[in-house]
């Protein structure tokens, strides 16, 4: 006799182990990420002699752009196809990534490596966030983002310092990327063996789903084109999150790309400059866990707003100080106000998108995200070789500033118990 099937149910409770499987998915996506964060600065120096600070960052400027395209088709083929077999093509991708990175003979293998990466990492987390966000349902999406992106970036930061250690004890190739290999290969097998899909659990919210004023036509079933429009300008509260977003990214380009060798130019060794690239995505992963939940219980803008402005203060103080124990704290305030930003803005879209154009909605939003890096390698690439290193970073920290202020002025309170 076949046993009934198991209704369907929403809450991270009832849908408790797929739930920390998918943490666990992600903190791989993540580990993929910290591979690159020591090392690929040294190499483009070091290995291949990258003086330029914009040719340098070239892989920076491949990977955002990459992964911000690919976020956009992950959500529409997400909607299409369902989000497992997206989750797999994404983990199939990244299978070559650290070989070429280990072992690629020239600047352009790298830069063509970071193209997989974008793509890979454009499909796996854009998909492992769309699943997280069935799951949860409406009360605890905030919580449900926190564990999401604190997952992703402990991974990245646990991963940089154990890549540093790597590349200070056995040289930067090919020591450092063998941690990529093991990520991807569980990775793969863990999501098609063991993943399940969730578009049924969107439907089921669906049903009794109750739209936000500015989604108030959400049912009818707006076109691509339409939910890229009010989720890029068309709604006040996805179009702040859209650029707050892609602000937090472009300076989170400048940390990736430009600290390390601002650190390296100072005299600090591997070692430190490894501790000093962890620090910042450490805090930010951890607190996540806490940021998320959060904003379940104050609301969503005024947190997105304090956490512009702290990295803003970070940024400076990079700028303006010197020495190891003053970049720390700054790399410590930087993950503070990253960790209020970034699972607060993902929930910001989980409240104001109706669940039959929410995926869409998130690929949108994380399309205009990780096009920050893009932005953020080309903008301090250039600002770097023109005017200095000082110059660059000082520009990020006003832009960041400008970013937590227009949110201020056009977020509302998304929040459903909070929402006028």
């Amino acid at each position: 006799m076949n046993a009934l099937p198991v209704p369907l149910r929403l809450g991270l409770r009832a849908n408790l182990a797929q739930f920390g499987l998918l943490v666990a998915v992600n903190a791989l996506v993540g580990g993929m990420l910290g591979q690159e964060r020591v090392v690929l600065p040294l190499l483009a120096d070091t290995v291949f002699g990258l003086s330029a600070y914009t040719s340098a960052l070239t892989y920076i400027l491949a990977f955002g752009a990459t992964k911000a395209v690919t976020n956009f088709f992950a959500g529409a083929l997400s909607d299409a196809f369902g989000r497992k077999p997206v989750l797999v093509a994404g983990w199939l991708i990244a299978l070559p990534i650290p070989a070429m990175l280990a072992f690629g003979p020239t600047w352009a293998w790298i830069v063509a490596a970071n193209v997989l990466l974008g793509v890979s990492q454009g499909l796996t987390w854009s998909t492992t966030i769309i699943m997280k966000i069935d799951l949860a349902g409406p009360e605890r999406r905030g919580l449900a983002m926190g564990f999401n992106e604190a997952a992703g970036y402990l991974a990245v930061a646990a991963t940089a310092v154990a890549s540093g250690q790597l590349a200070a004890s056995f040289g930067l190739r090919p020591a450092p990327f063998l941690l990529g290999a093991a990520y991807a290969a569980l990775g793969l097998g863990l999501s098609t063996l063991i993943v399940r899909e969730t578009r049924e659990h969107a439907r089921l919210e669906a049903t009794t789903h109750t739209a936000h004023a500015a989604s108030s036509d959400a049912a009818s079933g707006p076109s691509t084109a339409q939910v890229a429009w009010r989720t890029s300008v068309g709604d006040r509260s996805l179009s702040a999150a859209s650029q707050a977003g892609m602000v937090n990214n472009l300076n989170d380009a400048l940390a990736w790309g430009l600290f390390p060798i601002l650190f390296a130019a100072a005299g600090l060794s591997v070692a430190q400059i490894g501790v000093l690239g962890a620090l910042y995505p450490a805090v930010w992963g951890f607190g996540q866990m806490f940021t998320g939940w959060w904003s379940d219980h104050v609301g969503r803008k005024h947190l997105i707003t304090a956490g512009m402005l702290l990295q803003a203060a970070a940024i400076a103080a990079v700028a303006a100080g010197h020495g190891f124990a003053l970049w720390a704290l700054a790399q410590v305030l930087l993950g503070i106000g990253t960790a209020l930003v970034y699972p607060t803005l993902l929930a910001v879209i989980g409240d104001v998108a109706h669940p039959a154009w929410r995926a869409r909605a998130v690929g949108v939003y994380r399309l205009w995200r990780d096009g920050g890096f893009a932005v953020g390698a080309l903008l301090a690439g250039l600002l770097a070789d023109l005017y200095g290193l000082s110059a660059a970073i000082w520009t990020v920290a006003a832009l960041t500033a400008a970013s937590g202020a227009l949110v201020a002025l056009r977020m509302r309170e998304t929040h459903p118990r909070r929402t006028p």
